[in-house]
This record gives C-alpha cells, sequence and structure tokens, in this order.
C-alpha cells in the first residue's frame, strides 16, 4: 500500500496516462512530432514539419 497519497496518485496516473508521444504522425524527415496539419492547394490534406519544415502529403 502507498505511504502516501501523492505516491497513491503518482501510481493511478502511471496506469491511466501511458507515456507515449499525443501525436501518431512524425516527421519522415528528422522525427519530431511537431507536425501540422495544412489544406493543399488542390484542397486535399498536406502536413508540414514545424522543426524542420519538411511537407509531405
Amino acid at each position: 500500500m502507498p505511504a502516501s497519497i501523492r505516491e497513491e496518485i503518482h501510481d493511478l496516473l502511471a496506469v491511466a496516462v501511458p507515456r507515449r508521444k499525443a501525436t501518431l504522425l512524425d516527421c519522415p524527415s528528422c522525427g519530431s512530432s511537431h507536425v501540422a496539419q495544412v489544406l493543399g492547394d488542390n484542397g486535399g490534406i498536406s502536413y508540414v514539419c514545424t522543426a524542420c519544415g519538411h511537407s509531405w502529403s
């Protein structure tokens, strides 16, 4: 049993909030998870990495 309320909360958060990235999309160029979704010229969806500037669709 946890010795304190803080330990109890820590244990609950460790189970409830997995330690992984919030985004499932990483930049194929630099691997950053700082990716923005943008509307392409033809109405399609494109992506741009805000870390390195690489863009793709």
